[in-house]
């Protein structure tokens, strides 16, 4: 290979589909001719993907075939719930299932490549990028990362339903100032170690074979040029051997940081610091050969970052066959397209998250005759989808109304928007309040649109917006039953909402099957299963808010002046992590540790005997949390450790075991390495993070 040739194998250009940030649409055909181009990004469909390949194959001197790499986030043509709503599943499988069914589906179509997991802390509300993450626990975000990862890649890459997963974005991006899309974030290397990098280190354990550097610069120093966190720490400390691919124009923007003066320098900078692969910037290409002359970059570095891509190229098994591997990839989706919408279903009625529901108004009776669909979102398809909706179509995305006319054929069903979703404009009110005059029960239909969430979609404000307050209020002086289902991809502050309605479901946005799966939970089909993977505030004021905070020498306590609280408003957020109501009602009866001592190797083990006390079957979810009381670095009140979900009958008892190995009590210590501490433990059991609804035991470890 020459040295243009091996440059052209680290240089991703974006092909004539939509990009995902600024730049020009480029002409890529030559430069595939040439050799410039080893991955292409934005191409799905069995005619451009033969075309590409064929000049790739046929027409350029070394024949290498290009890697086609697409953004396939929560599906590709069969869109699943958002990642942060299915992070409310707490269900591994479930994880594993949809991330294979969507590489399925774009395997068919040519993709090799996806940028997910997307593995972001994220406790600021106000960074709408949260939707596309796991939300703010670290254990549950590793969960997330390894499944993921797994249902991706499948058990070998050159199988033809496996994608090449990229875990991103490395790291601490949902740490940026004050929610703001881009912005810096200034953590220390201990929550790096402790919070910020865990799920990546769980999904390279799994395999994973690429990560992306987040856009955003830790204490100054951008991801894309972090030689440190991308050499010591993610090859030498993490382990890991695939690629390093930049987020999109990453690589110029080190200009706009201020640490490179001309793309040149930039170039230099990023490889240097251990990016194998530059997206859309046109740096490496343009500037490695040149850079290696001037011995400012190491030929042997490029070899390895060539070989790194090459041999990701081989395990895809595209030097065999790169094209779609039917003749008829639609025959694929349309062959498998019935358990696709089965699983979109299922993994939509495990997303949704019941908030409230006073008097057990929900579910409700099949034998209505009367209802009001009232709100923007009632029949809106398209906000079903969310953000990286890829090949999805609007036209095949059930709608919330769709959903319930189809469940309710004889039930007489009112629909109307009443407001805009953005807009101030209350003229249509008096419209949505004469459609609810006859009405049994009203659903509410409120929230934000897809475009509200997702990259470059900060909010100052993350309550309803436009008008839908005032819509809301004039319905609630109505004086009906009013079930709110909010659509969103972040928690939305509205304690007036949760105050005011009968029940409210967060149905965020939930994909193809949106609407069936809500009616399943509306009519009592399914008992609600969904919980919360973040802290609901209850004003923006309260972000970034997470429930495993350090207690501070002034612990929160309320009516307590100084102390750390709000003169204002509780501190406490609207709804703790993991909190989600249920049609049935569970209660836990005893809690009991058979371990109270445990040394090195061993296993804390407990036990908790769990009692449906509702009237129907149900699932509940158990949160095991530990603390350490006394270590040489200030702990978390709760650090989640597990989840344990089980089946009970009506009147069903269970006792319920979790053993959890002591190496688990580990933690950053002060030399920044993995320490483990003797000491009293407290272990919690809860159906969330709320202290209030915390069994406790303790243990002592012996080193």
């Amino acid at each position: 290979m020459t040295l243009e040739e091996k440059a052209g194998q680290l240089n991703m250009v974006a092909s004539f589909r939509a990009v995902t940030g600024p730049g020009e649409i480029q002409e890529v055909d030559e430069s595939i001719r040439l050799g410039r181009v080893g991955s292409l990004l934005n191409i799905w469909g069995r005619e451009e993907v033969v075309r590409v390949q064929r000049i790739a194959l046929e027409e350029s001197r070394l024949g290498i075939p290009l890697l086609l790499c697409h953004d396939i986030i929560h599906g590709h043509r069969t869109i699943f719930p958002t990642p942060l709503a299915e992070a409310c599943s707490f269900n591994p499988a479930l994880w594993e299932q949809t991330a294979h069914a969507a590489a399925q589906e774009a395997r068919a179509e040519g993709v090799a490549l996806t940028f997910a997991p997307m593995l972001d802390i994220a406790r600021d509300a106000r960074w709408g990028r949260m939707v596309e993450g796991p939300g703010e626990d670290t254990w549950l975000a590793a969960q997330i990362g390894a499944a993921k990862t797994r249902g991706f890649q499948g058990k070998d890459l050159n199988f033809t339903t496996s994608l090449a997963a990229t875990a991103k974005h490395f790291g601490a991006y949902g740490a940026v100032t004050a929610g703001r899309e881009y912005a810096s974030a200034d953590v220390s290397e201990r929550t790096l170690l402790e919070v910020y990098l865990p799920p990546f280190a769980a999904a390279i354990a799994a395999g994973v074979a690429a990560i992306m550097p987040a856009f955003n610069d830790i204490a100054g120093l951008p991801m894309t040029a972090n030689a440190h966190l991308l050499k010591d720490i993610l090859r030498q400390r993490l382990g890991f051997k695939g690629v390093v691919i930049s987020d999109y124009n990453a690589v110029a923007e080190l200009l706009n940081h201020g640490v490179a003066q001309d793309l040149f320098e930039a170039a230099v900078l990023a490889f240097n610091s251990g990016v194998d692969i530059d997206m859309t910037s046109n740096a490496f290409i343009n500037a490695l050969p040149l850079a290696v002359d001037r011995g400012r970059v190491s030929l042997h570095e490029i070899d390895s970052s060539v070989r790194r891509v090459l041999h990701l190229k081989e395990r895809l098994g595209l030097f065999d066959n790169p094209y779609p591997r039917d003749p008829s990839p639609s025959k694929i989706v349309k062959k498998d397209q019935d358990l696709h919408r089965s699983l979109a279903r299922q993994a939509a009625q495990e997303s949704i998250v019941l908030l409230t529901n006073k008097d057990q108004l929900l579910p409700l009776q099949e034998t209505l005759t009367h209802l009001a669909m009232i709100g923007p979102f009632a029949d809106d398809a398209a906000a079903m989808l969310g953000s990286w909706a890829s090949a999805g179509h609007e036209e095949k995305t059930v709608s919330f109304f769709e959903g319930v006319r189809t469940a309710l054929p004889n039930c007489h069903l009112e629909l109307i928007a009443g407001v805009d979703a953005i807009k101030e404009d209350i003229s249509e009110i008096s419209h949505a309040l004469e459609a609810c005059r006859e009405a049994q029960v009203i659903l509410l239909c409120l929230g934000e649109t897809a475009e509200m969430s997702g990259e470059a979609a900060s909010r100052t404000d993350i309550g309803a917006p436009g008008a839908q307050r005032a819509l809301a209020e004039a319905i609630f002086n109505l004086g009906k039953p009013v079930i709110v289902l909010l659509t969103s991809g972040r928690p939305l502050a509205a304690p007036w909402l949760f105050e005011r309605a009968d029940a409210v479901l967060a149905t965020w946005q939930l994909g193809s099957e949106a609407g069936h799966a809500l009616a399943d939970i509306l009519f009592g089909a399914v008992n609600p299963t969904g919980r919360l993977p973040i802290s609901w505030p209850r004003a923006v004021g309260q972000a970034p808010i997470y429930y495993n905070q350090r207690a501070t020498g002034r612990p929160t306590e309320i009516g307590v002046h100084y102390s750390s609280c709000y003169i204002d408003m509780l501190a406490t957020p609207q709804f703790p992590f993991g909190h989600g109501l249920s049609y049935s009602l569970f209660s836990l009866l005893e809690f009991s540790c058979l371990t109270p001592l445990v040394k090195r190797g061993g296993c804390v083990e407990v036990g908790v005997r769990l009692r449906n006390n509702g009237s129907r079957s149900g699932e509940a979810t158990l949160f095991f949390f530990i603390r350490d009381l006394v270590a040489s670095v200030a702990r978390p009140v709760l650090e989640l450790k597990g989840v344990k979900k089980v089946i009970l009958a009506q009147g069903q008892e269970e006792q319920v075991s979790f053993s959890l190995a002591v190496e688990e009590l580990a933690f950053i210590g002060r030399e920044l390495d993995m320490t483990l501490e003797a000491g009293r433990f407290e272990i919690f059991v809860g159906q969330s993070a709320d202290p209030a609804g915390l069994l406790k035991q303790s243990f002592d470890l012996s080193l």
